[in-house]
C-alpha cells in the first residue's frame, strides 16, 4: 500500500473543485448581471409609468387651468352684465326722477334770474347764471333750500355786471352749487 500514489487523485479533486468554483462563479456572475438588468428594467419601467402619470396629470391640470380661465372670463362677463343691468335699471327708475328734477328747477327759479349753464355731476348741480339783483339770488337760494328735491345751496361767487343788457346796472352774475335729494327715497328710508 505504500506504493499507491494518491497525489493525482488530490490533483483531480482540486481541479474538479476549481472547475466547480469557476462554474459557480460564472453562474453567480450571470445571476448578478441578470439581477442588475432585471432591476434596471424594473426601475426604467417604474420611471416610465411615473412619467406617464405625470404627463396625464399635466394634461388634466392644463385642461383645468383652461376651465378656470374660462370661468374667470365668464365671471367678468357676468359682473359686466350685472353692472349694465344696474345702469339700465337706474336709468329706467330715474327717468321720471329727471323729469321731476327739471320741473323742480323751473319751480325754484326766481323771477329776475336766468341760468346761463347747468351742469350735473352725480347728485351735485353747478349753476352759472345772471340775476337782476342780489336779492333775486337770495330768493333763489331760499327756494332751493325749501325744495324737497334740492339741498345745500352754496354760492361760490357773485360779481356785479353793470353792463348787462337784460337786467340793467344792478345785475349780477353768480356761480352756485346745490345737491339733489330724493324725497321718495328719504320717505322709504324713514319708514323702513
Amino acid at each position: 500500500m505504500a506504493h499507491i500514489n494518491l497525489l493525482p487523485w488530490r490533483e483531480w479533486e482540486r481541479e474538479r473543485k476549481q472547475k466547480e468554483f469557476l462554474v459557480n462563479l460564472v453562474a453567480l456572475l450571470l445571476l448578478g448581471v441578470a439581477i442588475v438588468f432585471a432591476g434596471g428594467w424594473y426601475l426604467d419601467d417604474a420611471i416610465e409609468r411615473q412619467n406617464d402619470r405625470n404627463r396625464f396629470l399635466t394634461e388634466k391640470v392644463e385642461i383645468l387651468d383652461e376651465r378656470i380661465a374660462e370661468i374667470s372670463n365668464l365671471r367678468a362677463q357676468r359682473e359686466e352684465l350685472i353692472a349694465r343691468m344696474r345702469v339700465i335699471q337706474d336709468l329706467q327708475g330715474n327717468r321720471p326722477l329727471i323729469v321731476r328734477v327739471f320741473d323742480e328747477l323751473v319751480r325754484t327759479l326766481s323771477s329776475g334770474v336766468h341760468y346761463r349753464s347747468l351742469k350735473m355731476e352725480g347728485t351735485t348741480f353747478t349753476v352759472a347764471g345772471t340775476a337782476e339783483s342780489n336779492n333775486r339770488i337770495s330768493s333763489l337760494m331760499r327756494n332751493l333750500s325749501d325744495s324737497d328735491w334740492f339741498t345745500q345751496p352754496n354760492l361760490k361767487s357773485i360779481k356785479e355786471d353793470p353792463g348787462n343788457s337784460d337786467y340793467g346796472s344792478k345785475a349780477s352774475t353768480f356761480d352756485l352749487t346745490f345737491s339733489q335729494s330724493n324725497p321718495v327715497r328719504a320717505e322709504e328710508a324713514t319708514k323702513g
